[in-house]
């Protein structure tokens, strides 16, 4: 499903990613960052396959981990990074930190750290979109912790009733903080949860960038012809710790063998060889794509590092 034309603009938003937040692991022990920070590294290719089927007008929430929807949604990166440093030139003039990014103009409407606090403000977003008329849609992620919370399935039912453009995005990573699904559900089925409303459920392989595209086409598609809201499972893993910038691996939830099988499972990995498998991206075009953002990124730091503390009031 993927197009050789969309293949750069791709590569190039999932590399952001990767190479924006392991800056960000790099520099944390400096501790001159004013705020947790909870990484995506792993879980890129869902916020890449979906943000690519959107539009600047079409909006996204998101979570504490919301790195990755907000740099793939089109987020500021100088403001990001001065958010982290609570500059008053970060996205949210420095007083929201790692779990509240923001930016208007490319529809990246907020996160919440609230777990589900996402998926009603995305239903409201829609159902704001179809009191005005607009074609425009909303998309919640939420991790696999928030499918216990109640929000989620009222907001199906919502959402289904009133036929509204939401895309309910789920990151199975399998762990809610340091709880494993199974010791919270009897049942792995998370895509089966809008069944019982009429919501298709779309199970995906997270670190699978052109199945997590695909999926969120038909849904976008799905959700431009009024049709109503699509629940997407994007399973994937997340090589960090719940928060901060170790990676997760021998601390008692996650053996190392399960932690280095999902590693080759990198979704960044997997791109780049299907793009030099057909021939979308040369290893010289990967490289200098990479120098690019390497240069973005320090430019970032050095930006946000510059800047005039936050006032508080």
């Amino acid at each position: 499903m993927i197009e050789q034309e969309h293949a750069r603009d791709l590569y190039e938003n999932l590399v952001r990613i990767r190479m924006t937040e392991e800056a960000i692991a790099d520099e944390y022990a400096q501790q001159e960052m004013r705020c947790p920070v909870h990484l995506s590294i792993g879980q890129e290719a869902a916020a890449v396959g979906v943000s690519a089927c959107l539009e600047d007008t079409d909006v996204a929430f998101s979570t504490h981990r919301c790195h990755s929807h907000y740099l793939g949604k089109g987020g500021n990166l100088n403001a990001m990074i001065a958010e982290l440093y609570g500059k008053r030139t970060g996205c949210a003039q420095g007083l929201g930190g790692s779990m509240h990014l923001i930016d208007q103009s490319v529809g990246m409407l907020g996160a919440s750290a609230i777990v589900g606090g996402s998926i009603p403000l995305a239903v409201g977003a829609a159902l704001t979109f179809k009191l005005d008329g607009a074609n425009h849609i909303a998309v919640a992620y939420f991790g696999d912790g928030a499918c216990e919370e109640g929000v989620l399935h009222e907001s199906l039912n919502f959402a289904a009733l009133h036929k509204l453009s939401v895309l309910f995005v789920c990151e199975n990573n399998f762990v809610a903080t340091s709880s494993h699904l199974l010791a919270r559900r009897p049942l792995d089925n998370i895509h089966e949860h809008g069944n019982v409303f009429g919501v298709p459920g779309i199970r995906t392989d997270g670190n699978d960038l052109g199945e997590v595209y695909s999926a969120a086409k038909r849904a976008v598609a799905r959700a431009r012809e009024g049709i109503g809201p699509t629940l997407i499972e994007a399973r994937t893993f997340r090589m960090m710790r719940h928060v901060g910038p170790q990676q997760d691996k021998n601390t008692g939830i996650r053996t190392e063998q399960l932690w280095e099988e999902w590693e080759q499972k990198c979704p960044v990995r997997r791109f780049e060889d299907l793009c030099l498998k057909n021939g979308w991206l040369t290893q010289g075009d990967m490289n200098g794509i990479r120098k690019g953002i390497q240069e973005a990124i320090q430019a970032a730091f050095e930006f946000a590092k510059s800047s005039e503390d936050a006032v508080w009031v």
